[in-house]
């Protein structure tokens, strides 16, 4: 069985995630895959909507614009799913109207429904485009309240924190969480690019970069990955080995050499 590696990398904004991976390839027919348990396709489910989630933002949206959540006030309380999703949805097109008044670009918004565990309330985790005030989202919203709103924190690695915690923390009916368990998007969201390359980085730098019995310190992983993708600058790296397969899967986050975050890294290491 032979195994190369393959770079699945994006590009979102100002940052690089790139995902390295084993792919097997049989000299004769082809290898059933192991399908993985229930429990462990559902985490790695959540774990890749987050990650879209996160790319998504760090494409579309800037420190101009804003996180904010929407919770409802005694007696405007959804029914089910269904219908708290609607208010979400009807809320943005208010905001459309609002913001077309005001001369202000299209809106772009992300959002995630969720239902409290203790609770069991509805409410909206949402990153929207800036240029509103709060008491416009406030009358727009119409339910309850516009709660927590702040302008977005990038960090080396943008708005990873954001992402994971809109998608992080799903709670409600079992027969419910297969509806609301992703975010919703609108249209206009440019998607991150994507490419692909196989065998560019050998099995045995692979190891290298990933395995921490070899001893590779983080300033040599950085140059290593900074030599890969260039005009990137190294933030980060999530190694992991597969007992199964015997392969390792790598996540690098990067991040463009000319922004503040790129130049502090840089200045830090010399």
């Amino acid at each position: 069985m032979r195994c190369l590696y393959r770079e699945k990398s994006y590009e979102c904004g100002d940052y690089l995630e790139v995902n390295i991976y084993p792919v097997y390839r049989a000299a004769q027919g082809r290898r059933a895959k192991a399908k993985p348990t229930p429990e462990a396709q559902k985490k790695l489910n959540e774990k890749n909507a987050a990650r879209r989630l996160e790319r998504l933002i760090n494409t579309n949206f800037t420190p101009d614009d804003i996180k904010c959540e929407l919770s409802y006030r005694p007696g405007c309380e959804p029914t089910d799913i269904s219908d708290a999703v609607r208010d979400c949805r009807n809320f943005m097109r208010r905001l459309k109207r609002i913001r077309a008044k005001k001369g202000l670009p299209e809106l772009k918004y992300v959002y995630v429904t969720e239902r409290g565990e203790k609770s069991g309330r509805y409410h909206h985790h949402a990153v929207i485009s800036g240029g509103v005030s709060p008491r416009e989202l406030a009358e727009c919203w119409g339910l309850g309240y516009v709660q927590k709103i702040q302008p977005l924190q990038f960090g080396e690695d943008g708005c990873a924190g954001i992402a994971w915690y809109m998608n992080g923390n799903k709670r409600g009916q079992k027969a419910e969480r297969e509806t609301y368990r992703h975010f919703h998007a609108s249209k206009n969201l440019v998607q991150p690019k994507e490419t692909k390359r196989d065998g560019r980085i050998s099995n045995a730098k692979v190891r290298y970069l990933a395995d921490e019995r070899m001893g590779t310190s983080f300033d040599e992983k950085a140059r290593e990955y900074e030599r890969l993708y260039n005009g990137y600058t190294f933030v980060r790296s999530e190694p992991f080995y597969n007992d199964v397969n015997g392969g390792y899967y790598i996540t690098v986050r990067m991040v463009r050499d000319k922004t503040e975050f790129g130049r502090r890294k840089r200045k830090n290491k010399n």
